[in-house]
C-alpha cells in the first residue's frame, strides 16, 4: 500500500468547557469565529471559514484541569496582527499568559487564556500565515 496523500494540516478541535456561554462569547464576539451549528444547548460548532472548532459542555464532576490539550493556534496574517489582537484582547479584559515576542524562526506569537481555561496562541507562522 502506498503512502497516502499529506493531510491539509489540522482544522478540526473539540474542547470540553465549563461555561459553554462564555467560551462561545470568547470564540464568536472577540476572536471573530462564527457559528456552524448548535444541535443542542450543550454543543456548538464554530468556524473561521477554514477550520471547525466545537464547544462541548463537560458533564458534571469532569476534571477540568486541561486534561492532555497544551495549547490551540489561531494563525494570523502579519507579525503586525499579534500586536492588534494583544491589544484587542486586554482590552476586552482576556487572561493574558504571555507578551507578543519573535521567535527564532520569525514566527511572532503571544498566549492567552479562554474562559474555559484553554490556552490560546495567537500567532504569526511564516511557512502558513496568509495561506488558506
Amino acid at each position: 500500500m502506498t503512502k497516502p496523500n499529506p493531510t491539509s494540516g489540522m482544522r478540526h478541535v473539540a474542547l470540553f468547557v465549563q461555561d459553554i456561554q462564555a467560551c462561545e462569547h470568547f470564540y464568536v464576539d472577540l476572536l471573530g469565529m462564527e457559528v456552524e451549528w448548535r444541535p443542542d444547548p450543550e454543543n456548538v460548532y464554530l468556524s473561521s471559514g477554514n477550520d471547525n472548532l466545537a464547544l462541548h459542555q463537560a458533564p458534571d464532576g469532569h476534571l477540568m484541569s486541561g486534561g492532555r490539550l497544551d495549547h490551540i493556534g489561531f494563525i494570523l496574517t502579519t507579525p503586525e496582527d499579534v500586536d492588534a489582537w494583544y491589544q484587542w484582547l486586554l482590552e476586552h479584559n482576556v487572561e493574558i499568559k504571555t507578551e507578543p515576542r519573535t521567535h527564532r524562526d520569525g514566527a511572532r506569537s503571544f498566549y492567552c487564556v479562554d474562559p474555559g481555561g484553554t490556552v490560546v496562541q495567537m500567532i504569526y507562522h511564516p511557512p502558513i500565515s496568509g495561506k488558506v
